[in-house]
């Protein structure tokens, strides 16, 4: 029988693959936001995405968990939003990903809030 080991990920690979699930199921404008530098920061990474409805908003969310988990056989530290399909947010202390109904993502414009990260755009999932 052969032992499972869990793959220790730098916040950076973890970005990468939250990034990698949401690109599996289409998500539009996939950005990471790199928050290392930048000042009282919480996390190191936010990765955000938008999706056109709910059901591809689920989908886009369990993508990620399974991106993840397949990887390093980490499950998030805490999953809100999945009830109203607004925006989903799965924390991974290191790494939180943001996935918003378009309108949501609007009109909370993390991107503009938290404007000293360094953002990098998927290029193929750009809207």
């Amino acid at each position: 029988m052969k032992e499972r080991k869990n793959k220790e990920l730098s916040s950076k690979e973890l970005s990468e693959l939250v990034a990698k699930g949401m690109a599996e199921k289409k998500g539009i404008d996939i950005t990471i936001m790199d928050l290392r530098k930048v000042k009282n920061s919480f996390t190191d990474f936010f990765v955000i995405c938008s999706g056109n409805s709910d059901t591809q908003i689920d989908a886009l969310a369990d993508s990620v968990e399974e991106q993840v988990y397949k990887a390093s056989q980490v499950d998030p530290w805490q999953k809100e939003g999945k009830a109203n399909g607004e925006w989903i947010l799965i924390d991974y202390v290191d790494v939180i990903a943001h996935i918003f109904n378009k309108d949501r993502r609007e009109h909370y414009d993390l991107e503009e809030l938290w404007g000293d990260a360094i953002v990098t755009q998927l290029e193929d999932s750009v809207a």
